[in-house]
C-alpha cells in the first residue's frame, strides 16, 4: 500500500519537471483480447500499464486506486535513470570517460575492493567485488547497507561499500549488486557537485516530464541512487522513449547503444547486461525493479511498455515469466 506514498514515508529529494512536456498523443488504439488484459492486471497485481507505439499512446490502463495524477515507486528501475547522469555528466564534461577508475571521484575507496575498478565497471557490475543481494535475507548486505552507523562526515554508501572484499578480477565476473548503483550516484553527485535529483531535473525533468519526480535520501541527504524514484507511470514510459530515440543530445550521441548492449554475460541464453540497463532477446532492453516495475523498450517496432505494481513477492520467477510471457504478445499487438 505504500508504493504510491513513498514520499509520506521516507525524507527525499524533488527532480522538478519543466514548462516544456513532451506530449504523449493518442495513437491507434492497441487491439488486445479485454478479458485477457484484465486477468493480467489482476493476476500481476497491476496499478498501471501504459504502451507507446512511435511515441504514441496506443494502451493505459490503471487500477489498484492508482491514476494518471499519481507516482509510483521505481525500485530498480531508478538504476537506469542513475546511468543516464553518467552519460549526461560525460557530455557536460563533468567526467572524462567511463574508462576512468572510481577512485578519480572516490578517493577514499582506495586501497579497498574497488581500487583499479573502472567507472564501466561498476556500470555493469562486473567490479568482482563480492556482495549478497538477497531480499529475503536479514544479514545480506542489500538489507545492511544502511543500517550500520556511519561516522560523522562519512558517506553511507562509501563507507559500507569500501569495507567488501574482492572475490574476482575486475571485468571478469557480473553479480547484481545495488550498493554499486548507489556508489554510481556517489560518483555523480561529486564529478557534478549537485545533488542527483538537481540534476536529474536540469538533464532529463525539466526537458519533457509531466509530474515531478521525488528521490528517496539516505541518513546523510544523498539520493538513493539503486532504487525509490516515484514517477508518474507516463514519465516511466517518456524515460524508455528518451532511450529509444538515443538521448536527445543529453548524452553523448552512442551512449543509449553502448548502454543497452550485452555488456556483462548473466549466464542466460539471450539475455544480458548493459550500463544499469537489462538486455533481452529480441534487440529488446529494458529497467526492471522489484514487486514488478519494468520498462521495456523494443527499438525494432519502436514500441515502449512501463508497467508499475505491487506483487505479492519481491521477486518470483513464476510471477515474472507469466509477466515476460504477457509482455511479449503486447509486444507483437503493438508491432503490428
Amino acid at each position: 500500500g505504500n508504493f504510491p506514498h513513498m514520499e509520506k514515508i521516507f525524507p527525499g529529494n524533488i527532480a522538478k519537471a519543466g514548462k516544456k512536456v513532451r506530449a504523449l498523443p493518442a495513437g491507434k488504439p492497441l487491439v488486445f483480447p479485454a478479458a485477457e488484459l484484465d486477468a493480467f492486471i489482476a493476476e500481476q497485481n497491476i496499478s498501471g500499464l501504459i504502451v507507446l507505439k512511435d511515441g504514441k499512446v496506443v494502451l493505459e490502463r490503471y487500477a489498484r486506486g492508482y491514476g494518471p495524477q499519481g507516482r509510483w515507486t521505481s525500485f530498480s528501475v531508478a538504476k537506469s535513470f542513475t546511468s543516464t547522469l553518467v552519460g549526461a555528466a560525460i557530455k557536460d564534461g563533468f567526467i572524462k570517460s567511463v574508462d576512468e577508475p572510481v577512485t578519480k571521484y572516490i578517493p577514499e575507496l582506495a586501497g579497498s575492493g574497488y581500487d583499479g575498478v573502472s567507472i564501466a565497471q561498476l556500470l555493469t557490475m562486473t567490479s568482482g567485488v563480492k556482495w549478497n543481494e538477497d531480499y529475503t535475507d536479514p544479514k545480506s548486505d542489500v538489507a545492511r547497507m544502511f543500517l550500520e552507523p556511519v561516522p560523522a562526515g562519512e558517506d553511507p554508501t562509501v563507507w559500507y561499500m569500501k569495507k567488501l572484499p574482492s572475490e574476482a578480477k575486475p571485468g571478469s565476473k557480473w553479480v547484481y549488486k545495488t550498493g554499486e548503483t548507489n556508489l554510481i550516484g556517489v560518483l555523480v553527485m561529486r564529478a557534478t557537485k549537485k545533488p542527483l535529483a538537481t540534476y536529474l531535473s536540469e538533464k532529463i525533468w525539466s526537458k519533457g516530464m509531466e509530474q515531478d519526480a521525488f528521490w528517496m535520501v539516505d541518513p546523510s541527504g544523498n539520493e538513493v541512487s539503486g532504487c525509490c524514484l516515484s514517477v508518474s507511470l507516463r514519465d516511466y514510459a517518456r524515460m524508455g522513449q528518451l532511450a529509444l530515440e538515443g538521448g536527445k543530445g543529453v548524452v553523448p550521441a552512442n551512449w543509449f547503444a553502448e548502454s543497452t548492449r550485452a555488456h556483462a554475460d548473466i549466464g542466460a541464453p539471450g539475455y544480458g547486461y548493459g550500463y544499469q540497463w537489462w538486455v533481452y532477446p529480441h534487440g529488446r532492453f529494458g529497467a526492471q525493479g522489484i514487486f514488478g516495475q519494468t520498462i521495456r523498450v523494443d527499438p525494432k517496432s519502436k514500441v515502449v511498455i512501463a508497467v508499475s505494481a505491487a506483487a505479492p513477492k519481491a521477486s518470483d520467477s513464476a510471477y515474472g515469466k507469466a509477466r515476460t510471457a504477457f509482455l511479449e504478445k503486447l509486444f507483437a499487438a503493438a508491432a503490428k
